[in-house]
């Protein structure tokens, strides 16, 4: 496939530059390319755990099931991300993942990660950046979850998405698509689908966020980061430190 366009380099290539045998070793993760469609279930909790899949387009959401029937939304997962790192350790899935929009996912199984691994010590590295970062993300949803107002939950939740798309898509400028119905974003953030809505209306006539169907629209960046509390450090951070202990 075409290297420019693909999403896993540009995701890897935030975090440092890559060699042109690197790129064409993530370019092997985005082979056997499968279209699948929106509410697709990729697997399900419990599932065995013998394969990574690469999301080259549309997103994706982990979550679990809770026993009376209501769901929490644990991850969402862009264009260029690796499905499936944190259950690399375990036999079995932890979490159930579903397609939010219609998309392309490319499976790989474990061994190609340990393949990669041989192979480059940068990208070995990028690989553990990535997942401290997941584990980053899933810190800051449990702060969101449990201490901010909803006001700040959908503000913080909105600025994260933005930057997290701006990184592998940099013709985004103070709008995106948001494919996240209000049931959705309810459980990603542990309000009611009307108190979503209610806080939408609410940031709108503050001018803060403006929202058409799922078109987002951003005027102040800095003015919702202020609001959401939020600190990018987690998501902007640079990997040299890292790669400078590997030279």
């Amino acid at each position: 496939m075409d290297q420019d366009k693909s999403c896993i380099i540009r995701h890897f290539s935030h975090y440092c530059s890559l060699t042109e045998e690197e790129k064409q070793l993530l370019a092997s993760l985005e082979e056997s390319p499968t279209d699948i469609k929106a509410g697709a279930l990729l697997w399900d909790a419990g599932n065995p755990a013998n394969e990574f899949c690469t999301i080259r387009s549309g997103w994706a959401y982990s979550f679990r099931q809770l026993e009376n029937g209501d769901r929490q939304i644990l991850e969402i997962f862009l264009p260029g991300d690796i499905i499936g790192l944190r259950e690399f350790a375990f036999s079995q899935r932890l979490d159930s993942v579903r397609m939010i929009s219609d998309g392309v996912i490319c499976h790989f199984p474990h061994k190609r990660i340990l393949e990669l691994f041989r192979q480059s010590l940068t990208l070995t590295s990028v690989m553990f950046s990535i997942g401290s970062r997941q584990q980053a993300l899933l810190t800051e949803r449990l702060v969101n979850l449990a201490r901010r107002s909803a006001r700040q939950k959908m503000a913080h939740f909105l600025h994260e998405m933005y930057i997290r798309l701006r990184q592998t898509n940099r013709d985004i400028s103070g709008q995106f698509r948001l494919p996240l119905s209000q049931e959705q974003l309810a459980d990603i953030l542990g309000l009611s689908p009307v108190h979503v809505s209610r806080t939408f209306s609410a940031l709108s006539e503050d001018g803060l966020v403006f929202r058409d169907r799922h078109h987002v629209t951003i005027p102040d960046l800095a003015a919702l980061a202020t609001e959401g509390q939020f600190d990018d450090c987690y998501l902007t951070d640079s990997l040299r430190p890292l790669l400078a202990y590997s030279a």
